[in-house]
């Protein structure tokens, strides 16, 4: 048998990158000479956090259309043209037997490309709510791993399988961690430890909203782990003090989350699945600024299932302390969520997603 070899596309965000690389990294468990090629878009972050991972990336000249007219969207047509021949060349060149995507600008080019060369291609969709490039992409895909239920309005039902999204294999059992997670973060074991999560940029309406509660929430007898993001780290480390820790990004999302009796977060796609896998009580403040409102469907999918709390940004003045407050002292309310939110979990995804990758393989 000739080696065999995958192409995998995914990027703009690190909720479509770390699903692209867990893939990968599970690929080459299996078969471990197989080859790996990443496509991505050239100013993105996938051209720096690919590499750091062990793996090869190219990039193609693209981006996503803005809401209104400007002059990138006037390239569009230019970059898309571009990103095709590009994709077409690398795709003759490495000759995959599999290409793979999991959203993101630079993957709608690569499979569209790979459908017209007959070659198998696999979507990874994490959102409840599918972005456009994926729509477009999935009449001819043959298969689509989906992380919620009733996508059939998006996606033919025929190809679709319900897999969850892949989450850092580290998070499937924190139960046993917590003391080395108190050590680490320097935590006092007596008290209520609130995480906060921003995600990989930072979420300025977030920051905000904590700086105004810091002292409240504190006075409350809790400490708080607060990841800001890099963006507005210089803004914010002046709170770092006995309760508060301020921290750009965190290294060990394993412990943070061991950790944590409460969770405030954005509702990206892998965030939702993580929180789930973990099991802790969330309060969801999604971000409005995020193409067709994802987060708020993302979070909503939960709170459906009486799996978490959420709060949009317009109302977090007028209920943030009251409905943080009430959880803070509810101790049946904090099981509950957590048990409800721990039966959403599909903590194999990776594994079953490769499952369907290999049955394609020619």
């Amino acid at each position: 048998m000739d080696k065999l070899k995958f192409i995998l596309s995914g990027g703009g965000t690190g909720g479509h990158i770390y699903p692209a690389i867990a893939i990968a990294n599970e690929l080459k468990l299996r078969f471990p000479d197989a080859e790996f090629l990443f496509v991505g878009a050239k100013d993105k972050m996938e051209m720096q956090k690919v590499p750091q991972e062990g793996y090869k990336i190219e990039g193609l000249w693209i981006a996503g259309l803005q809401r209104k007219l400007t002059l990138q969207n006037a390239m569009f047509p230019f970059k898309l043209m571009d990103s095709l021949v590009k994709s077409r060349k690398v795709i003759k060149l490495f000759k995959p037997n599999v290409v793979i995507g999991t959203g993101g600008f630079a993957s709608g080019p690569l499979l569209q490309m790979a459908n017209m060369l007959n070659i198998p291609t696999v979507i990874q969709e994490q959102n409840s709510f599918p972005g456009i490039t994926n729509k477009l992409l999935s009449k001819k895909a043959h298969k689509i791993c989906v992380a919620y239920e009733n996508l059939e309005r998006f996606f033919p039902k025929d190809k679709m399988i319900l897999t969850g999204n892949p989450v850092r294999q580290d998070l499937i059992d924190i139960s046993s961690k917590g003391e080395e997670a108190l050590k680490y973060f320097n935590l006092d074991a007596t008290i209520k430890t609130l995480l906060v999560l921003g995600g990989s940029l930072g979420a300025r309406r977030m920051n905000q909203l904590i700086e105004k509660e810091l002292d409240k929430i504190v006075a409350q007898n809790v400490q708080i782990i607060w990841q800001c993001g890099k963006l507005y780290f210089e803004d914010y480390k002046k709170y770092n003090s006995k309760n508060v820790q301020v921290l750009a990004f965190i290294d060990r999302m394993d412990l943070v989350y061991a950790a944590a009796d409460i969770v405030i977060s954005r509702a990206g796609a892998s965030s939702v699945s993580e929180l789930c896998i973990v099991g802790k009580p969330v309060i969801f403040i999604p971000s409005p600024n995020v193409a067709e409102d994802h987060q708020t469907k993302n979070a909503q999918s939960i709170v459906d299932k009486k799996g978490a709390l959420m709060i949009k940004e317009t109302e977090l003045d007028a209920e943030f302390s009251l409905v943080f407050e009430a959880l803070l002292k509810d101790e049946g309310k904090l099981k509950y969520l957590s048990s409800n939110i721990k039966k959403l979990a599909l903590p194999n995804a990776t594994k079953q997603i490769v499952d369907e990758i290999v049955k394609l393989i020619k």
